[in-house]
C-alpha cells in the first residue's frame, strides 16, 4: 500500500475477527517498532507483547479506557523512560509506526493509555524506571473498513500561513 493511502485509510480498531495474526508479521511490527527514530537515538523505549488471552485480559483489568484489549489478537505495552521530556513523543511515534505496519497488511490496531498503573506495572514486572505510555491492540478487524469516512476539519481550519490565525491561502 502507497504510505500516504495507508495513513489516509487507517481507522482506530476496537473489534477484531477470532483470526491470529501470523508470527512473521508480529516480527514485522515489532522491526518497525525497533526502527523507530527516538530523541538523541537513545532507544529508550522497551515493548512487551503480550499474546496469551489471559494477559490480554488482565490487560483489560488493568486499564481505566481499553477493555476492548480482551477481544485483540495481540497486544503491545509501549515502555519509556519519563526522565526525557521527548519520552511522550517517542512513544507516539513507534506507536504510529507499529500501527501503519499493520495496516499496511490489513490488520487493524487501536490503542489506550488509560491505566491503573499500579495494577499493570504489578502484573507485567514493569520496572520503576519505565513507565508505560500506550497500550496498542491488534487483530484483523471484524468489518472492512475504507477510512474514506473520517470526520476531518478542513485544511483551512488547520493551517496558517506565517501567523496564527491568518488565511493560508
Amino acid at each position: 500500500m502507497d504510505t500516504f493511502e495507508c495513513i489516509i485509510s487507517k481507522l482506530e480498531e476496537r473489534e477484531f475477527m477470532r483470526k491470529e495474526v501470523g508470527s512473521e508479521l508480529k516480527q514485522r511490527i515489532l522491526e518497525s517498532a525497533r526502527k523507530t527514530g527516538s530523541g538523541l537515538n537513545l532507544q529508550h523505549w522497551r515493548f512487551i507483547l503480550v499474546e496469551d488471552k489471559k494477559n490480554l485480559s488482565q490487560l483489560a483489568l488493568d486499564s481505566t479506557s481499553g477493555a476492548w484489549i480482551a477481544g485483540a489478537d495481540f497486544a503491545i505495552v509501549i515502555l519509556t523512560n519519563p526522565t526525557l521530556r521527548f519520552h511522550l513523543i517517542d512513544a507516539g511515534r513507534v506507536a504510529q509506526n507499529m500501527q501503519l505496519t499493520a495496516w499496511n497488511e490489513g490488520v487493524g490496531s487501536g490503542l489506550y493509555t488509560g491505566i491503573k498503573e499500579g495494577n499493570l506495572r504489578n502484573d507485567f514486572k514493569i520496572p520503576d524506571d519505565l513507565t508505560p505510555s500506550i497500550i496498542l491492540g491488534f487483530g484483523y478487524p471484524t468489518k472492512a473498513s475504507t477510512g474514506k469516512k473520517k470526520n476531518r476539519l478542513p485544511i483551512s481550519q488547520l493551517v496558517y500561513k506565517e501567523k496564527y490565525n491568518s488565511d493560508l491561502e
